[in-house]
């Protein structure tokens, strides 16, 4: 709430003209927080001038980080905080209701399932589709991978749960990749993609179990795991070398096999960020190396778990088709998406700390 001060009526907080004032609505899926900007005036300026939406991204890390690290770092963000920036215009929509471009604590993400399912109620709730349907709205989101269609269910009023996505197409990228990571020896892992790349072991390898070790030793070994992938395999996108890197490592509980029964999941990104949620992207690029292995069918539901909520995501390969050189699915994802609420941040330029800090 605004308070006045004294008798001139100020709002406060009060802050520097040449300050940031940010809006934003808050929610999270799974667990997973999502910070949402629905306008930034120099991303829509950028895609007003031509700029697309892979240029876009680039932009902004360099012209716009600022923004990022006050909203993800403390003391406004936090180790795991997540946010998107949303482009209502220009040529980065084209074709869709919104463009997203993803930011996270150490930079900017190629693709993000829970995101995508928490803006797809956003869409509809903020006005972003014209006319919503009911029982279910399609909503058209622009991604820096590419198009991707969530369905929203829409009761007239309000978006509701559960959201559900169809992906760009996902493919395994390497299976049974020998990998010499320091401290654990060699292990075998595969690297799927779903909008991003990940690396694929089950924690029994690294002599961990995902459902009951220590958060601190999973996300070190996940760490050590990426970035020996990194050093030792090169990856290849067929469309854009912007795509062409790896973005953490998934620990497993190694059911791969079709079950009924959920499997359990950590993923590991960026700088060591652990995701709440069981990581929409990591359910696209798991389903689409199970889907690789022949271990699941086309439209055969499994149920994905997050080790450290125990929040649940769903995934099914809908349809196979090619993508460059690689037989690819495209994956449908589910879960819940719920608000949390909405802030109004501001800057004070002679604060030291401004634009945050990361403390891990």
């Amino acid at each position: 709430m605004a308070m006045a001060a004294g008798g001139g009526g100020r709002r406060l907080p009060p802050h520097s003209p040449s300050g940031l004032v940010l809006q934003t609505v808050e929610m999270h899926t799974g667990g997973e927080p999502l910070r949402i900007i629905p306008r930034l005036e120099a991303a829509e300026e950028a895609v007003a001038g031509g700029l697309s939406l892979l240029s876009l991204r680039r932009e902004m890390a360099a012209t716009q980080d600022h923004v990022r690290r006050a909203l993800m770092h403390e003391p406004r963000g936090h180790a795991g905080m997540y946010g998107v920036v949303v482009v209502a215009g220009g040529v980065a929509t084209t074709s869709a209701h919104l463009a997203a471009v993803f930011l996270h604590c150490a930079g900017y993400s190629t693709m993000c399932g829970h995101a995508v399912l928490a803006l797809g109620r956003f869409a509809l709730d903020y006005g972003l589709v014209a006319v919503p349907t009911s029982p279910e709205t399609a909503v058209r989101l622009h991604c820096p991978c590419g198009p991707v269609t969530a369905f929203v269910p829409w009761d007239g009023c309000r978006s509701g749960n559960p959201v559900r996505f169809h992906s760009v197409p996902a493919f395994a990228a390497a299976i049974d990749l020998a990998i010499d990571v320091p401290g654990h020896g060699k292990v075998m892992v595969d690297i799927g993609y779903g909008g991003t790349f990940y690396a694929f072991l089950s924690a029994k390898q690294l002599g961990l179990d995902v459902c009951s070790s220590k958060t601190r030793d999973l996300v070190s070994a996940a760490s050590a795991v990426t970035e020996a992938v990194k050093k030792q395999f090169k990856l290849h996108h067929p469309e854009s070398e912007d795509l062409a890197f790896l973005y953490g490592t998934i620990l497993t509980d190694g059911k791969d096999a079709f079950s009924e029964e959920p499997t359990t999941n950590i993923c590991v990104f960026a700088d060591e960020q652990v995701d709440r949620s069981p990581t929409g992207s990591g359910v696209m690029a798991r389903i689409a190396l199970q889907y690789h292995k022949g271990l699941i069918q086309l439209n055969q539901t499994r149920t994905f778990r997050s080790s450290t909520t125990g929040s649940l995501f769903t995934g099914k390969a809908v349809k196979a088709t090619r993508f460059g050189d690689y037989n690819a699915v495209i994956v449908e994802v589910s879960g819940e998406a719920f608000y949390t609420g909405t802030a109004t941040f501001t800057v004070e330029e002679e604060d030291p700390l401004k634009y945050g800090f990361f403390f891990k």
